[in-house]
């Protein structure tokens, strides 16, 4: 299949000079990239999130091979969707999925499916992929769109997808894609976001999605953001890292109604 690009010319400019002078603002020069299991990202548009995106993108070495998982928010396909084949078209140029590790990954879980439908017009992978192009422009990777789930179930798909990682025998970075709080006023997003970003810093999976789902937190990707933390522990990682925060707010200048972005790398 080959995927054409949902939300060029809404969330990032959709003609490749425009992109790359975007994105050229927002990624810096940094002397050295650091090594990463994985990293969280948001996934507005670039106005207003694209600074957060930009400052992990610019500090986070990442490999030729990438797996990027985001949330489902249209309700299309197969609640665990793995694109197990074809390219993506983006105005930087086709991307290849990585069908190796795809089909690894499938091997490996007993819930991630190769669906395709889930990601016809899902954006949160989508915008990632020119952060990750401009910094690593001949990378593969493996879309991965996630519906809610349990604990247990974002577990074992961490572990699943740990394994398929360590048999593939290659680095490979893995990427959630999520926004924090979605449609509060600037103070409780603020507040209600520092609770799920302890959890991320402590590398406390079980605990974040707890602490999400009690206290009403709406980060849409939290589901990837549990997986995501899951494996990365699973494969070694020691310690999280905030790179960035900030709300729709700080562009928009309306704190009464926000929306949280945040990024994160994971070592």
């Amino acid at each position: 299949m080959i995927r054409q690009p949902a939300v060029a010319n809404q969330f990032y400019p959709g003609k490749e000079q425009d992109l790359k002078k975007d994105l050229s603002g927002r990624i810096k020069e940094v002397e050295k990239k650091e090594k990463v299991l994985a990293l969280v990202s948001p996934h507005a548009g670039y106005v207003y999130s694209g600074n957060i995106a930009g400052a992990v993108y610019s500090i986070a070495e990442i490999t030729r091979d990438v797996i990027v998982m985001g949330p489902n928010h249209h309700g299309l396909g197969a609640p665990f969707a793995v694109m197990a084949q074809g390219k993506w078209k983006m105005p930087g140029g086709d991307i290849s999925i990585n069908e190796k590790l795809a089909h690894l990954m499938i091997e490996e879980s007993r819930w991630l499916r190769a669906d395709d439908q889930a990601h016809i017009n899902e954006h949160s992978i989508e915008v990632q992929l020119p952060f990750i192009q401009y910094v690593q422009p001949s990378f593969e990777f493996v879309p991965v769109v996630l519906s809610t789930a349990d604990f247990q179930t974002c577990e074992e798909m961490g572990m699943a997808i740990a394994k398929a990682i360590k048999r593939y025998g290659k680095p490979v970075v893995i990427i959630a894609s999520t926004d924090m709080t979605h449609y509060e006023s600037h103070e409780s997003a603020q507040q209600k976001d520092q609770l799920a970003i302890e959890r991320i810093l402590s590398l406390d999976p079980s605990g974040l999605l707890d602490t999400v789902f009690t206290n009403n937190i709406s980060m849409c990707g939290v589901i990837p953001t549990t997986v995501a933390l899951a494996a990365a522990k699973e494969l070694g990682a020691t310690k999280a890292s905030q790179v960035a925060y900030a709300t729709s707010g700080d562009v928009s200048g309306d704190y009464s109604y926000v929306v949280g972005y945040a990024g994160f790398i994971i070592q």
